[in-house]
């Protein structure tokens, strides 16, 4: 919380950071590899006031690249929207210290959750 009583900027990059590992690092994941965060984007809608119930965060897939992807988010509370949202992702070979290529099987994992017009594969963190 910041000096307004509401919640600091800083604090959402974390939210979005916590639901980013809970669905890329999962055991049976190869994101497990290595990946860097190239870029964030983000849109402050409405001020989240200090509280203790826990927000909803959504997030899905908007693009697959040779050697990145991008995340989109909503932190919200059912129809209010605090903050819109995106990440760019690089997978990355820390050994070698350079980017690498998404392998077959991380695309065909991101494309389960890439939006579309039905709203489908959204995930909820």
């Amino acid at each position: 919380m910041d000096a307004y009583g509401h919640v600091n900027n800083v604090v959402f990059l974390r939210y979005l950071e916590e639901a980013r590992i809970d669905f890329l690092f999962r055991p049976d994941k190869d994101f497990q590899q290595g990946s860097v965060v190239a870029r964030h984007e983000i849109d402050y809608k409405r001020q989240l006031v200090h509280r203790h119930r826990p927000v909803d965060i959504e997030l899905w897939i908007t693009e697959i690249r040779a050697a990145s992807f991008t995340i989109a988010y909503e932190v919200k509370d059912d129809d209010v929207v605090y903050v819109r949202a995106s990440t760019v992702i690089v997978p990355f070979d820390f050994t070698a210290q350079r980017p690498r290529r998404i392998t077959d099987e991380e695309r065909a994992f991101l494309k389960e959750y890439t939006d579309d017009a039905s709203g489908q594969g959204a995930v909820a963190a």
